[in-house]
């Protein structure tokens, strides 16, 4: 008796989204809720402010390397992996074009998402306040157009962008190279802390502003990426 052909081999259907993806988004952001909840913000402004102001907004380091220097190398960064999107080298020759694209859309979009926010914002800079020598009262930022007597455009954290801006690029990684994705996941997470201290020491943002920037770029991240897994579903 004949044998039956085997089967064709048919290849999985990708996931949309990774189900532990989802539930570190949401954990971080009750986290960050809670923070801002426990009302830590002046406390640690506190640390380095005092109503004299901020002894170390002008401070040479953090405003020409940490903060003008590392903004600078930000941009070298993104426009090297918009070339590297159809000239790849190093690490992006191993991924195919299309999650090359999705690595730099998510950069970009982290970015845009962060000053579209910062500029509707009407919450002002740790500085800005009267606590501090300035002459805005300090309001939440979850209040949406209440003012605060500053000058206002200070929620999320513009600079620290600049680091996790570049956390979405993990999810373009992640199934190509896993090893080098949670690389350059740690990389882009401690930069875009060490960016958000810098200025929180010069009176720049407060702390929640800078755990807002690293939701908001890692969210941008999760979103685009399962926009590219319905797209290649749909296919």
């Amino acid at each position: 008796m004949p044998s039956c052909p085997p089967a064709p081999l048919t290849e999985p259907r990708p996931a949309l989204y990774n189900p532990r993806w989802l539930l570190a988004t949401v954990l971080s952001f009750l986290l960050i809720a809670l923070w801002d909840v426990s009302g830590q913000d002046l406390a640690l402004a506190q640390v380095w402010g005092t109503a004299q102001g901020f002894a170390l907004r002008d401070d040479h380091f953090l405003v020409t390397y940490m903060h003008q220097g590392m903004r600078n190398l930000g941009w070298v960064i993104v426009l090297a992996l918009s070339l590297g999107v159809w000239m790849p080298f190093g690490l992006l020759r191993k991924l195919p074009t299309a999650r090359r694209v999705q690595l730099l859309v998510s950069i970009l979009a982290s970015l845009a998402v962060v000053a579209i926010l910062k500029r509707s914002s009407a919450t002002s800079c740790p500085w800005d306040l009267s606590v501090f020598g300035g002459v805005a009262e300090y309001v939440s930022h979850w209040r949406w157009g209440v003012h605060d007597g500053g000058a206002g455009r200070c929620f999320p954290a513009g600079h620290a962008a600049a680091g996790f801006s570049f956390v979405g690029g993990y999810f373009a990684l992640a199934r190509d190279t896993p090893r080098a994705a949670r690389w350059w996941l740690a990389v882009a997470l401690v930069m875009g802390l060490l960016l958000g201290l810098g200025q929180q020491m010069r009176g720049a943002h407060y702390m929640s502003h800078t755990l807002w920037t690293a939701w908001l770029c890692w969210t941008a991240g999760l979103v685009i990426d399962m926009g590219m897994a319905r797209r290649r579903l749909s296919a």
